[in-house]
C-alpha cells in the first residue's frame, strides 16, 4: 500500500479500476477513509518554538527578481498548481495515483506534504516516519519564512534547470530541492538549541541523498542545488539568495581551524561542478566559479574565477566583468576561453 501521512496498519485501499485515468472527488475520498491515521500511528514531538521566527539566516535579504509583478501571488498559488499537476500526472500515468495521492493530493497543505515525503524518505526501522512527520509539521506551520524559502527554491529551480519538468516534479523527486528543506528544518532545530536532533538529520540527510548540509550553516532563499550529489556545506558556511550550485561542490574548512571557518556565498553566484572554496573566503555578489576550480581567495562581485589554484578572468588588475548574475542565466561558459589559450 502506498505510504500515507503517517504510517499506517489499517487495511489497503479498494484499488482503483485499471481504466481509470482521472483522479476525482469520490476516489480521493474512498482512500482518504483507508488512509487517516489514527492516535496509535502518531508520535507527537514538542514543538521547537512557542514564536514564530522572522529571519531565516542572519544574512539581509537581497531582492534579485526579475520584475515579474506578480511573484508574490504565483508563490502563493503553487500549492494548487502542484496538484494540478499531480492529477495531470495521473492522467497520464494511472498506476502512479496512489503515490501521488498520498504524496501530494490527500494533503491539506504544502507543508503537510512537505513534512510527510521528507519523513518518508528519512525514516528507517528506528527512526519512524510518523515521528519525523510530527516534528517536520511542527517546524514548517511554526515558521512561514521557511515556508517563504522553500517555495523560492522550488520557483527557481523550474525557473533554472531544463530538466525540471514541473513544479510536483521537483517536489517529489529533486533530491537537492529536499535535502535543501530537510536541512531548514535542522537549522531552525540547530538555532533553537536541538543540536543533537538537528546533527541526527542532517546525518540522514547524507545518507539518503548524498548532501552534506551542517545545520549549523546558513543558507537563503532561491537556492537551486543541480542533481547535489557529493554537496558538502560546512558548519559557519553562509549561503545568500539566489545561488546555483551544481554536484560535487565543498564550501569546506582548512586544516583544524575551529571557529569561523566556512566560506561566504553571495547572492546571485554560480558555482561549478567539483569545485572547493576552502576557508573563510567571501565570493562576492553575482560572482561565477568555473567547474573543477580551487578557490582560497577573495572573488570580485560580478567576475569569474576558474582553475586550479582559480584565477580570476581578465586578471586582478581588470576582470571581465558579467552583465548578468550567473546564477539566474546558469551560463557556465561565456570568457571562459579569455582565461587560457589552451581552452578549445
Amino acid at each position: 500500500m502506498a505510504t500515507c501521512v503517517h504510517s499506517s496498519r489499517r487495511e489497503s485501499p479498494p484499488q482503483t479500476k485499471p481504466n481509470r485515468t482521472r483522479v476525482d472527488d469520490h476516489v480521493i475520498q474512498n482512500y482518504v477513509k483507508y488512509c487517516r491515521p489514527n492516535s496509535a500511528d502518531i508520535v507527537s514531538c514538542v514543538h521547537i518554538s512557542e514564536k514564530k521566527s522572522n529571519a531565516l539566516h542572519t544574512c539581509a535579504p537581497t531582492v534579485l527578481d526579475d520584475g515579474n509583478a506578480n511573484h508574490e501571488e504565483d508563490v502563493d498559488n503553487l500549492w494548487q498548481v502542484m496538484k494540478d499537476e499531480a492529477r495531470s500526472d495521473i492522467d497520464q500515468e494511472p498506476i502512479l495515483s496512489n503515490y501521488y495521492l498520498s504524496s501530494v493530493l490527500l494533503h491539506d497543505s504544502m507543508e503537510s506534504a512537505l513534512a510527510n515525503h521528507l519523513a518518508m524518505k528519512l525514516s528507517n526501522s528506528s527512526l519512524p516516519s510518523g515521528t519525523l512527520y510530527d516534528l517536520f509539521l511542527g517546524v514548517l506551520t511554526e515558521n512561514q519564512d521557511i515556508m517563504r524559502a522553500v517555495k523560492d527554491d522550488l520557483r527557481a529551480v523550474k525557473e533554472r534547470d531544463p530538466a525540471c519538468i514541473s513544479y510536483v516534479h521537483c517536489f517529489l523527486n529533486f533530491k537537492g530541492y529536499l535535502a535543501c528543506q530537510a536541512h531548514r528544518v535542522a537549522h531552525k532545530l540547530w538555532l533553537t538549541g536541538r543540536k543533537i536532533l538537528a546533527l541526527l538529520i542532517q546525518n540522514r540527510v547524507s545518507e539518503a541523498f548524498a548532501v552534506d548540509i551542517h545545520p549549523g550553516a546558513k543558507i537563503g532563499r532561491g537556492i537551486l542545488l543541480d542533481h547535489a550529489t557529493g554537496v558538502v556545506i560546512g558548519e559557519t558556511a553562509i549561503i545568500g539568495n539566489n545561488v546555483s550550485i551544481l554536484h560535487n561542490v565543498t564550501l569546506g574548512g582548512t586544516g583544524k581551524v575551529s571557529g569561523d571557518r566556512h566560506p561566504k556565498i553571495g547572492d546571485g553566484v554560480l558555482i561549478g561542478a567539483g569545485t572547493c572554496v576552502l576557508g573563510n573566503v567571501r565570493i562576492e555578489d553575482g560572482a561565477k566559479i568555473g567547474a573543477g576550480s580551487v578557490v582560497l581567495k577573495q572573488v570580485p562581485a560580478r567576475t569569474t574565477a576558474v582553475g586550479n589554484p582559480a584565477k580570476l578572468i581578465g586578471g586582478i588588475e581588470n576582470p571581465i566583468k558579467l552583465d548578468k548574475l550567473p546564477s539566474l542565466t546558469m551560463d557556465h561558459t561565456s570568457h571562459i576561453s579569455e582565461w587560457s589559450d589552451y581552452v578549445i
